[in-house]
């Protein structure tokens, strides 16, 4: 495998390059993979793009897991589409913007819908923006500080999630990743056991909160927080919202008595109910195993497919019992949810397929070999996090990241001696950080889309704040992981880290404590 040499470090550089140059994700890993495909077929780029296709490709599909975790996928997202065109998820917002009575307490209210609505990131930006644009609105909060909470809420919790459109896709490079090192362990314990260590996203969501509750800005938002208070302005003078029209057209039946339990997360409890179950039951539990036995025995694919159907049935089921939707409303929400997840599923299939390629290149093997003498190995989750924050950022994506760095960061913390878990928790929270401070992120263009925000405006108040964020998970999560301390004593740490730097520079926006201000424009 050692034979490729440099040439084994093209695909993946070639991908990453492409998707920072293009910003088209699907296309640069498409080209990777011809690239890989071509020097394993001898340099012959005929033959190479036929084994793209014939050997790579389908091979990633006709794979038993894979085709498990892309149908868990379509039916997940069949399942969010019923709820979501039942009125559910709107459901749960009006409940939660009627417990707003205060500066205070509305933006907690978004915080709060942000972190129940953890299923989708999209679903997350789209309502949590729309439902409270009114309401901020309202209360003098500026466009930026909405579009601030619901991005910094969107995907830290629904890529940590343990029923989300993102599980699936993270156990699947997850998999492939741990194959590459021959250990043969529970996909699902081993993503269970990254959670802790997604430092970042964890830090996203406790330095939101935090803000809210001292009332406290810094950088660019104090001075847009500031604006709204006094003025009333949401926006800057000459902003350009962006315009989400098309976003706010939610058809929900008329006359309809919503419950947001009911209709939103009843489903989702029972996909998680069907998932243990299905997780004891696969694993040999009616054979007399303990829970823990049958979880690590059982495969998490088969349980979650169970599961996404069983959700997506029971949906459908609520819809109709409740008069929401008819029996061909049930259905084309389902199909509109599926197809929401096409763009996820092109993704999953050619990363597992440039994964392949790099796989047959010994592209890892390469990569440890020179990288063993140059990094000191307790820095590894360290430099996998920048890395991975560099690389979002430059392209817009979190997903096509972790394709990229998830097969390569993992053997090379396993072979340096590194826990692989805290670097796997380094990529998939490397990958958020970038996400949050591109401007042409999808999530960061849809949280200013939902919350009416001019986007370069957006961006540039965020900044600051994912970037404290990103400094503290670096310090107090990443290189104490890499020296071996456990992410329960590096949380509460970083925690307390964050509570004083909003403390110590942090500026009050109450209007009491902004009435003698003088506005700088």
């Amino acid at each position: 495998m050692d034979s490729y040499g440099f040439l084994s470090l093209l695909p993946p550089l070639l991908a990453i390059i492409l998707a920072w140059w293009t910003k088209e994700v699907i296309l640069s890993l498409l080209i990777g993979i011809f690239a890989g495909a071509t020097i394993l077929a001898n340099n012959n780029p005929l033959i190479g793009f036929l084994r793209t296709f014939d050997k790579y490709i389908v091979s990633s599909v006709a794979d038993s897991w894979n085709a498990a975790v892309l149908i868990f996928l379509i039916a997940i997202g069949g399942m969010i589409g019923i709820i979501t065109n039942a009125g559910g998820v709107a459901a749960i917002g009006d409940y939660i913007a009627r417990k707003a009575r205060s500066v205070k307490t509305t933006q907690f209210a978004t915080w709060l819908m942000g972190i129940a609505i953890f299923f989708d990131d999209y679903a997350n930006s789209l309502i949590v923006g729309n439902t409270m644009r009114p309401i901020t609105d309202r209360m003098k909060i500026s466009r930026e500080k909405l579009a601030y909470i619901v991005d910094a809420t969107a995907a830290p919790i629904t890529s940590m999630a343990l029923v989300s459109t993102w599980v699936a896709y993270e156990m699947g490079l997850i998999k492939d990743a741990l194959d590459k090192i021959n250990l043969d362990t529970n996909v699902y314990t081993i993503f269970i056991k990254s959670i802790p260590y997604r430092f970042y996203s964890i830090f996203a969501l406790v330095l939101v909160l935090i803000i809210i509750l001292m009332q406290k800005d810094f950088g660019p938002m104090f001075k847009a927080e500031v604006r709204a208070r006094k003025t009333g302005k949401v926006l800057r003078d000459g902003a350009v919202p962006m315009v989400a029209k098309e976003l706010t057209d939610m058809e929900i039946a008329e006359n309809k008595d919503l419950d947001w339990f009911i209709d939103a997360f009843l489903p989702i409890i029972s996909v998680i109910v069907i998932t243990l179950v299905g997780l004891w039951y696969n694993g040999g539990g009616p054979s007399g195993l303990t829970i823990r036995q049958a979880f690590g025995n059982a495969d998490a694919s088969v349980a979650l497919v169970w599961a996404s159907f069983g959700g997506s049935i029971i949906a459908g089921i609520i819809a109709l019992l409740r008069g929401s939707l008819s029996i061909s409303g049930v259905v084309k929400g389902w199909v509109e949810g599926a197809k929401s997840m096409v763009f996820a599923t092109f993704i999953l299939v050619l990363a597992w397929s440039l994964n392949s390629v790099t796989d047959g290149l010994g592209t890892a093997n390469y990569l440890v070999g020179i990288t063993r003498e140059v990094i000191s190995p307790f820095l590894v989750p360290l430099i996998v996090f920048i890395v991975s924050a560099f690389i979002a950022f430059a392209t817009g994506t979190s997903w096509g990241t972790n394709a990229v760095v998830m097969p390569l960061a993992v053997p090379l913390a396993y072979s340096l001696g590194i826990p692989f878990v805290p670097t796997i928790g380094a990529v998939l929270t490397g990958a958020v950080v970038g996400d949050h401070c591109s401007p042409i992120s999808d999530t960061t263009i849809m949280s200013s889309t939902a919350s009416g925000s001019d986007h370069l405006d957006h961006v540039k108040t965020q900044l600051p704040y994912a970037l404290t964020g990103a400094l503290v998970a670096g310090l107090f999560g990443f290189i104490p992981a890499g020296l071996g301390v456990s992410a329960y004593i590096s949380l509460p740490l970083g925690v307390v880290a964050l509570i004083l730097i909003v403390y110590f520079f942090g500026k009050s926006v109450k209007e009491e404590d902004i009435e003698d201000l003088v506005l700088e424009e």
